[in-house]
């Protein structure tokens, strides 16, 4: 078996600063007045996966020290002490965690604290209790577009970078024709690139891409 290279650098944490706006500029600036109470406390994003909905969920919980981040599976418990909540994919949620959600949706609301859902369908087309559906949309609702080709570019460019190496646009250009289109697998596919590169001693080119494709690393 292939041993590969010790992965000294960390993926960098998703903030709003290592976020590739796109046409997404107005749900980071709501989830920015989320986060600091100067509008709309309970923002629902809904869209498709790899649009950057758990980034930005992850970065509005790490930008407050109030906030907590859950990623919803169907036997989630949420904070019941975070005055803000980041409840990230609540399509997933079982039976309990959605009477749990409801529950803590109301004192939130009561007690001014706030909520940032996510999803991949606006909140009409989730399969969820109707009282909980409702509760997701009495507050702003707004979808998070998946980036073009030319900001997935600007993306890769820019995860390279946050890891300290440099990707050609020759290189960008061939990650984008031949690897998994979405976002979270396009990084995952470039920090399997930087540890083969390490472990194979060769540099980032597009050889070494279509190798790492080929072996499925």
């Amino acid at each position: 078996m292939r041993q590969l290279a010790l992965d000294i650098t960390a993926p960098p944490a998703p903030t709003f600063d290592n976020f590739v706006v796109g046409r997404n500029a107005e749900a980071i600036a709501h989830l920015r007045e989320a986060i600091s109470g100067d509008g709309e406390r309970f923002v629902y994003l809904w869209g498709e996966a790899g649009c950057g909905r758990t980034h930005l969920l992850k970065a509005a919980a790490a930008a407050s020290r109030a906030a907590t981040y859950t990623a919803c599976a169907a036997d989630s418990v949420f904070d019941d002490d975070a005055p803000l909540l980041s409840a990230d994919d609540v399509e997933c949620l079982g039976a309990d965690a959605q009477v749990a959600l409801f529950k803590r949706y109301n004192t939130l609301r009561e007690q001014g604290g706030g909520l940032i859902a996510s999803a991949s369908v606006p909140p009409v087309q989730l399969k969820l209790r109707a009282d909980l559906l409702t509760r997701l949309g009495w507050g702003l609702v707004v979808q998070v577009h998946a980036l073009s080709d030319d900001e997935k570019a600007q993306a890769l460019a820019q995860h390279a970078r946050a890891r300290g190496f440099m990707l050609s646009s020759e290189v960008i250009a061939y990650l984008l024709t031949h690897a998994p289109r979405d976002m979270g697998a396009l990084f995952a596919t470039l920090d399997a690139l930087d540890r083969h590169s390490l472990e194979a001693k060769r540099a980032i080119t597009v050889p070494l891409v279509r190798d790492l494709l080929r072996d499925g690393t």
